[in-house]
């Protein structure tokens, strides 16, 4: 698995999971009397801080984990660290942002569509950070997709 894979494959999981947290949150919120400002906000700066902190700190720790299996496997020997980005790599980084501009620009119209059918600012804002998500773990999606057919 090359580096890069390794990055997707790390920022996909942390990704999915936080989408988990962010969906259970928000469903706990809209179900226990309405969302309510305070309550809301302080999800976002959640989500948006773990969003940070599990991706920083997943990476590294895949990294590590991944050095430690290679020495094991190579007998001792310092592993190779194969990060070198070509223009095949610039190719599929660019068709994944695009692929991620086009789900969070849907996200976007939806959410101000939700404006217009006279729902409450949070909500618009919650599908905001939803659409966030979404059109990331999509362009990590596409990303492997890519790096798996061999493009």
């Amino acid at each position: 698995m090359t580096y890069q894979e390794k990055n997707i494959i790390v920022s996909f999981c942390s990704q999915i999971l936080i989408l988990g947290f962010f969906l259970v949150r928000i469903l706990e919120l809209a179900q226990g009397g309405g969302l309510e400002f305070e309550k809301v906000l302080r999800l976002w700066f959640t989500v948006i801080i773990l969003q940070i902190v599990v991706t920083i700190v997943g990476t590294i720790l895949a990294h590590i984990l991944s050095a430690i299996v290679q020495s094991v496997q190579t007998g001792g020997e310092e592993p190779q660290i194969d990060d070198i980005e070509d223009e095949r790599d610039k190719l599929i980084a660019l068709k994944g942002t695009r692929v991620a501009y086009i789900i969070s620009s849907i996200g976007i119209f939806l959410a101000m569509l939700s404006l217009v059918f006279g729902q409450p600012a949070l909500v618009m804002f919650s599908l905001l950070i939803l659409a966030g998500l979404v059109a990331q773990i999509s362009a990590d999606v596409s990303k492997l997709y890519l790096y798996r057919q061999g493009f």
